[in-house]
C-alpha cells in the first residue's frame, strides 16, 4: 500500500496565485472602511450634509451590487486573472479620480469606480483557488483569503490615520491608486492562465434560473436576515460609527482610528471563529441557525446601545460589534444546502447582490434620516444618529424575529 502524497499547496503557487488575489482583496476592504477615517475632511472640504455623505459613500455598494449577476459569466468565460486584473485597474483609475476631484459629484462617479473595480476581487479569488488548489485546500485558503480582507479593514483604521497626519486624503489617494494599478499587474503578469473546464453559461440561462430562487420560501427566511443584518453592519462599519464616535461620543480622530482598529480586530477574530464554532457545535447537535440567531441577538442588543447613545465602553462594544456581525455569513452556507447543487452558486451570487443593495440603501438612508435634524457647531445632531441607528436596530429585529418564529416546532395536535 503505498502513502498518501501530500497534497498541501506549494510554496510557489501560493507566492504566485495566492499573494496576488489576496492584495486584490486586501485592497477592495480597506477602500470599502477607509472613508470612516476621512470623513471629518471631506464634509469640510465639500461642506457635506449627512445625505451627501451617505449617499458619497454608499455609491461604493451600489455599483458593487449591480456588477454581481454579470461577474460570474465573465468569470466563466475570460477567467479569474483577465477579470480581476481589468477590474483592478478600473478601480486604480477611480482612486486617481476621487483623489484628484473637486466636486461631490465627481467624488460620487469615482467612488463608484472603486465599487465596480473591486467588485470581483472575491468571487475571482475563490474561483482561481478552485483553478489551482487542492480541493481539501479550499476553505484553509478562503479562511486566509478573508483574513486579508479583515487586515485592508485594520489598514483603513489607525494606520491611515497615522498616514492622515503626514499627508491628506488626496495624496493618499493617490498612493492607493498607485498600489491598485501595480496589484493589477501582479495578478495579470504573475499569475499563470488556466481555464475552467465547463462551458461558460450565458447571461439568459443565468437569468432563467433566478426565479425559482426567488419563489423558495427558505431563500428569503433566512436570506432576509442576512440582507438586513449585513447591510447594517457593512453600513455602520464603512462609515457612520466613524462620525457617531466624534460627534456623540466626541472622540479626536486619534481615538476614532483606535476604535476603528477594534473594529478590524473583531471583524478578523470572528472571520475566523464563527465557522469553528458552528462546525463544532455541528457535530454536537446544535442547528448552525440557532448559532446565527444567537449572535444576531447579542448584535441587536449592541446596536441598541448605540442607538441610546452610550458613551462608556466604546471600545470594548465597536469590537463586538463586527465579532457577533461575522456570523451572518454563516447564513450563505446555510441557504445553499437548501437549494441543488447546481444552484448552489447562482444562490450566493443573488444573496450577495441583495446584500450590497441593502448596504447602499441602508448608508444612504441613514444620512437621509441624520440630514432631518439640524447640523450644529459642525457636528450632526446626535437624536438623528439616535432615530437612524434605532431604524438599523428595527431593520434587523424584525426579519430576526420571523426566522425565530419559524424555527419553533409546530404545535402537536391532541
Amino acid at each position: 500500500m503505498t502513502a498518501q502524497k501530500d497534497i498541501s499547496p506549494p510554496f510557489e503557487l501560493l507566492l504566485k496565485v495566492f499573494l496576488p488575489f489576496a492584495g486584490g482583496y486586501f485592497l477592495s476592504y480597506l477602500y470599502r472602511t477607509v472613508n470612516a477615517i476621512i470623513s471629518p475632511d471631506l464634509v469640510r472640504e465639500f461642506s457635506l450634509g449627512p445625505d451627501d455623505l451617505g449617499l458619497l459613500t454608499s455609491s461604493y455598494f451600489l455599483a458593487f451590487a449591480l456588477f454581481q449577476l454579470p461577474l460570474g459569466i465573465l468569470l466563466d468565460r475570460y477567467g479569474p486573472r483577465r477579470v480581476n486584473a481589468s477590474l483592478l485597474m478600473i478601480a486604480a483609475s477611480g482612486a486617481a479620480f476621487f483623489g484628484l476631484s473637486q466636486s461631490l459629484p465627481g467624488l460620487i462617479v469615482a467612488r463608484a469606480l472603486i465599487g465596480l473595480g473591486v467588485s470581483g476581487c472575491l468571487m475571482s479569488s475563490m474561483k482561481v483557488f478552485t483553478l489551482w488548489f487542492p480541493l481539501n485546500r479550499l476553505a484553509t485558503l478562503n479562511g486566509w483569503l478573508l483574513s486579508c480582507g479583515g487586515l485592508g479593514a485594520l489598514a483603513a483604521s489607525k494606520p491611515a490615520e497615522a498616514l492622515l497626519r503626514i499627508t491628506d486624503w488626496h495624496s493618499m489617494f493617490l498612493l492607493l491608486a498607485a498600489l491598485t494599478f501595480a496589484a493589477a499587474g501582479a495578478i495579470f503578469l504573475i499569475v499563470p492562465e488556466r481555464q475552467a473546464p465547463q462551458a461558460p453559461q450565458s447571461l439568459m440561462q443565468s437569468l432563467k434560473s433566478l426565479p425559482p430562487i426567488l419563489r423558495n420560501a427558505n431563500f428569503w427566511r433566512l436570506g432576509l436576515l442576512a440582507i438586513a443584518g449585513q447591510g447594517v453592519a457593512m453600513s455602520l462599519q464603512s462609515l457612520w460609527i466613524a462620525p457617531w464616535l466624534k460627534d456623540v461620543v466626541g472622540l479626536p480622530r486619534a481615538d476614532i482610528g483606535n476604535h476603528l482598529l477594534m473594529i478590524a480586530l473583531g471583524m478578523i477574530v470572528g472571520a475566523a471563529l464563527w465557522g469553528v464554532v458552528a462546525d463544532w457545535l455541528s457535530h454536537r447537535g446544535v442547528d448552525t441557525v440557532k448559532v446565527v440567531l444567537g449572535g444576531v441577538g447579542a448584535n441587536l442588543v449592541i446596536l441598541l446601545l448605540l442607538a441610546l447613545g452610550v458613551k462608556v465602553g466604546t471600545l470594548f462594544l465597536m469590537f463586538a460589534l463586527t465579532l457577533f456581525s461575522q456570523v451572518l455569513p454563516l447564513i450563505y452556507a446555510v441557504l445553499s444546502k437548501e437549494f441543488p447543487l447546481e444552484l448552489s452558486g447562482r444562490v450566493i451570487s443573488t444573496l450577495n447582490f441583495l446584500v450590497f443593495l441593502s448596504a447602499f440603501a441602508v448608508q444612504w438612508g441613514t444620512g437621509l434620516i441624520i440630514n432631518l435634524w439640524p447640523v450644529e457647531a459642525g457636528r450632526y445632531a446626535a437624536a438623528g444618529y439616535g432615530t437612524a441607528f434605532g431604524v438599523c436596530v428595527v431593520l434587523l429585529f424584525v426579519p430576526y424575529v420571523l426566522l425565530l418564529q419559524s424555527r419553533r416546532p409546530a404545535a402537536s395536535p391532541r
